[in-house]
Formats: C-alpha cells, sequence, structure tokens
C-alpha cells in the first residue's frame, strides 16, 4: 500500500483492527536454539487439509530461527495472559532468553510448548512465502493441545500500549 492514498491506508487500517484478531505465540528450535514471539498475522487457510498460516516478521529474532526449523508451535493466548504477551511480545531474544522467564515444556519435534497457553497445536512447516516485511510460514499440523470450553483468547485491543521489543 505504499503508493495507496493515506485515506486508503486510515481506512484499511481501521477496518482490520475492528476485525481485532486473536493474538497467537508461535515458538521453535533449530539447531538446539529456542525462539518465540507474539504473532498478529495468522490465521487458518484450509479446511482439507487443514493449514495455518503464521507471519512473523523479518526483524525478529524468531525469523532466523524459523528460517533454519522445521516444525513451528502455535499457541493460542487466552485473555488473562497478558504478561505471557508481553514478554513473546514486548521483550526480543537478542536480549532475553523468553524462556528462562516462562514455564514450558519440550513438546513434539523438540519444540518449546508454554504451559500458560490455553491451547495449541505443532505442524511442519511445508512452505514460505515472503510477504513484505513477513514471511508466511505455512503449517501442517502434526500434533495439538486443545482448549478448554469457554476459552476466551487474547485479543489485539488487549495490548494496546504494548511496546514491541523490536520495530515491525
Amino acid at each position: 500500500m505504499k503508493n495507496a492514498a493515506p485515506r486508503v491506508q486510515r481506512g484499511f487500517d481501521l477496518v482490520v483492527a475492528a476485525a481485532d484478531n486473536a493474538l497467537w505465540i508461535v515458538t521453535t528450535v533449530a539447531d538446539g536454539e529456542r525462539a518465540g514471539c507474539l504473532v498478529g498475522f495468522g490465521t487458518q487457510v484450509s479446511i482439507e487439509p487443514r493449514r495455518f498460516l503464521a507471519c512473523l516478521s523479518k526483524q525478529n529474532h524468531t525469523f532466523p530461527v524459523a528460517e533454519r526449523a522445521t516444525h513451528l508451535a502455535v499457541h493460542l493466548v487466552p485473555a488473562n495472559a497478558l504478561a505471557l504477551a508481553q514478554l513473546f511480545g514486548g521483550e526480543t531474544g537478542t536480549e532475553i532468553n523468553k524462556f528462562d522467564h516462562c514455564d514450558w515444556q519440550e513438546g513434539p519435534h523438540a519444540l518449546p510448548i508454554l504451559t500458560a497457553a490455553a491451547g495449541w497445536f505443532a505442524g511442519e512447516i511445508i512452505r514460505r512465502d515472503d510477504f513484505g516485511d513477513h514471511v508466511g510460514f505455512l503449517i501442517a499440523p502434526t500434533d495439538s493441545k486443545s482448549p478448554p470450553e469457554g476459552t476466551v483468547p487474547l485479543r489485539l485491543r488487549d495490548t494496546e500500549g504494548m511496546t514491541p521489543g523490536h520495530p515491525a
């Protein structure tokens, strides 16, 4: 939208913000290095076969680890886990080891699974696509843990005022 008029850009931003998407935390591991980040651009993109697209900022510390990885874990963040979202969205893995500051366990494919997540799925990365300042990782689910019935996810509006650990 670089060439779009400011009115169009503002309108687009307001339409997308009104959707108030659920936020996700993506974790991964490659060559023994764990990484994870808060993701606002993530969605199911196919029913059969089941597929999910998680988009990671190229500026994020998690991105180069995910580039080397074969699998990702996608965690549904419950609305009451703002501190976890702050850790994975407001801190950067270049400065701290986020996994030293939260509870997690090793899951399928040696992925770090966050115990405070409402639910999660792990999946094989079957494709990567460059979308500009983000790269989309297409994931084929290989394992999962369902959230409790009635789980309310953390949404974009819940993180207003959060300072990102790096620029988008």
